[in-house]
């Protein structure tokens, strides 16, 4: 099935919460705390401004993305457990740096 979010909606894949604890302990499934980083899986158009231009979303399919703990309407879309929220409850793009290539001497 294929979902195409309208507006400024984005569907996002919740990252995996940590199985172990930093002590090694093994923390059950129940007792996670739900990770507030995600994927964009996709996203809408964008919004309408008074004069009707679009103007488009800051967040892409396949960006890393920070968000609030209860933000995002969850759904369960070809037996995968995703979140649908307003870019406005996104908080920021994280930026990873790239892998630093060690120059041969």
């Amino acid at each position: 099935m294929k979902f195409r979010p309208l507006h400024d909606r984005v569907v996002i894949r919740r990252a995996e919460g940590e199985i172990k604890s930093k002590g090694g302990i093994i923390i059950p499934d129940n007792a996670k705390e739900k990770p507030q980083e995600g994927e964009v899986i996709a996203v809408g158009p964008g919004l309408s401004d008074e004069s009707g231009k679009l103007i488009p979303l800051d967040v892409k399919a396949g960006d890393t993305i920070l968000f609030g703990k209860w933000s995002g309407t969850e759904v369960k879309l070809d037996g995968e457990d995703l979140l649908i929220m307003k870019e406005s409850d996104i908080m920021g793009i994280v930026e990873r740096p790239a892998a630093v290539s060690k120059k041969a001497a």
